[in-house]
């Protein structure tokens, strides 16, 4: 805008000055008339010259316009150069692209394991799905017996009893709040789980609030890490499951789904994640998390590697824009 009417003030000023004086008008008819004819020697040179360059190219004037060829190397080489600064400056930012430049500098283990590629997260399951999961799950719970369980699982804790409670309900499944960091970690094992021994992945809570890990501690079979303390407040842990013909699994109780967790549980500790179905006291085999080296819990770091996340989305968001 300002240029445009610093512009506008530079030609009426220029106009204003053309009508008002004299002795301008006669100079810049000087000018021209002095201009003009050696323009029309200029233009004959020209394209004299550019028709003995034309000529250069012939078979029969190989040895007498050599000198003129070495011109059409000097333009390719040139179109060819400025080409490639036109494709580099003018190509659209992939977002893939933000991603993988962040992961290259940051944490260079993903980026070779992924060889560059940056992998897109899917669409968020519906909260339908995770409603219809979680009365599945308590249903199931209340038709089985406990010697049931144990001869299943001995050790394994009530998890269906924690999603009867309905506490997925509320569960922040946004991809971005994650850290890269571990959501290409997941993502990687997403893709496994998929092509290699066919089991479809959802991700049923990522980033958790301190106030929430707060209020989920109060029952100490569902957690024991308080706010800050669990690895969800720094997006760097997630909880998943399954889905079976369009539905969402979330019951360790079923032997499908109980497969796909100890399936999920080599491959995630396959790409450098700890898995919670490893733990002894809470097992929790949804559960897997990236132990960053050098990670200091503390409320600072928890919003520094959650804000990377955001930032990356906010870029990502600029670029398809």
């Amino acid at each position: 805008m300002i240029i445009a009417i610093l512009t506008c003030f530079l030609l009426l000023a220029g106009s204003l000055a053309w009508f008002f004086s004299y002795d301008l008008r006669l100079k810049v008819q000087d000018f021209f008339l002095i201009f003009i004819p050696q323009s029309k020697k200029q233009f004959y040179s020209v394209r004299q010259f550019a028709q003995q360059f034309n000529e250069a190219a012939a078979p029969k004037q190989l040895q007498s316009h050599w000198h003129l060829q070495q011109w059409w190397i000097l333009v390719a080489g040139f179109s060819l150069f400025f080409s490639i600064l036109i494709f580099a400056f003018t190509r659209p930012i992939s977002p893939t692209k933000i991603e993988a430049d962040y992961l290259r500098e940051v944490d260079p283990q993903i980026y070779t394991l992924l060889d560059g590629q940056m992998l897109s997260p899917p669409p968020e399951v519906e909260q339908s799905l995770i409603e219809e999961a979680i009365i599945s799950a308590t249903n199931i719970e209340a038709t089985q017996s406990s010697i049931q369980a144990k001869a299943f699982n001995s050790n394994t804790e009530n998890l269906a009893a924690l999603h009867s409670h309905g506490d997925l309900v509320s569960a922040d499944r946004k991809w971005h709040k994650m850290n890269p960091r571990y959501k290409q970690r997941l993502l990687m094992v997403f893709k496994i789980m998929q092509q290699r021994y066919g089991y479809e992945m959802v991700l049923l809570e990522g980033y958790r609030s301190p106030e929430r890990q707060n209020i989920l501690a109060g029952n100490s079979h569902i957690t024991r890490a308080k706010g800050f303390q669990s690895y969800h407040q720094f997006g760097l842990a997630a909880d998943v499951a399954f889905k079976r013909n369009g539905k969402v699994v979330i019951s360790e109780r079923d032997p499908w789904a109980m497969q796909a967790y100890r399936l999920y549980g080599t491959v995630a500790e396959s790409v450098g994640l700890t898995w919670g179905g490893r733990w002894t006291s809470i097992q929790d085999y949804g559960h897997s998390e990236y132990r960053m080296p050098g990670l200091k819990k503390t409320a600072e770091m928890a919003e520094q590697l959650t804000a990377e996340g955001q930032l990356l989305a906010n870029h990502i968001n600029e670029a398809f824009e």
